[in-house]
């Protein structure tokens, strides 16, 4: 089994590919922002953490759980407090991770293990992914995109740029690289290639 980490900047468009990657046999993809939701679901120890440390904000849903976007609001203005919140979920995270890869190893089914995550890089996953593929885009196509999509205003869009690594980190750190500044079905072709060109053994 190989276990790769994909990253890449905010708007890269890692989603399509990750889908893709979904549909190939004996693949299996985690988000890990997906398992930090649920990391902090209420009842969990994070959950416990993180409410102690922000009691008093508006980050609450009237059932208890964290209103995402008033907390992403908060820790993206506030790089102390998202070192925070990163400080309590990543080790939980990390933990899930890595019990997932022991157990995917173990059964036997699964040919392919890949992570997404956006601080794949800064958590150090090269210590457990076999190897990392980044997901570029350029500043502009990624900015344009997250606007759109996601109607983020420009300031939103420079302030999440911010507190992600440049460029040169990444291509540094990874052994792929997909070009995804074109349609999706070029970025998918150069996917397939470097799938017919791994190495299982």
């Amino acid at each position: 089994m190989k276990f790769i980490g994909i990253t890449g900047g905010a708007g890269a468009g890692k989603s399509e590919i990750l889908s893709y990657l979904a549909k190939k046999p004996g693949t299996k993809v985690m988000l890990a922002d997906e398992i930090a939701h649920g990391q902090m679901e209420p009842g969990t120890y994070c959950y416990q953490k993180i409410s102690r440390a922000f009691a008093g904000e508006d980050i609450f849903l009237p059932d208890g759980g964290f209103d995402r976007k008033k907390m992403a609001s908060v820790i993206f203005s506030d790089a102390r407090r998202r070192e925070t919140v990163n400080g309590i979920v990543h080790p939980a995270v990390r933990e899930f991770i890595l019990k997932a890869q022991k157990r995917e190893q173990e059964s036997g089914q699964t040919r392919l293990l890949v992570l997404e995550a956006a601080l794949l890089i800064e958590e150090h996953y090269d210590e457990i992914c076999d190897e990392l593929w980044y997901i570029y885009a350029t500043k502009e196509v990624r900015a344009e995109r997250l606007m759109n999509s996601r109607g983020y205003s420009g300031e939103k869009v420079r302030r999440i740029f911010e507190s992600q690594l440049a460029e040169e980190e990444y291509r540094r750190k990874c052994r792929v690289v997909i070009d995804n500044n074109g349609t999706v079905e070029e970025a998918l072709r150069q996917l397939d290639e470097v799938l017919e060109n791994m190495n299982f053994e």
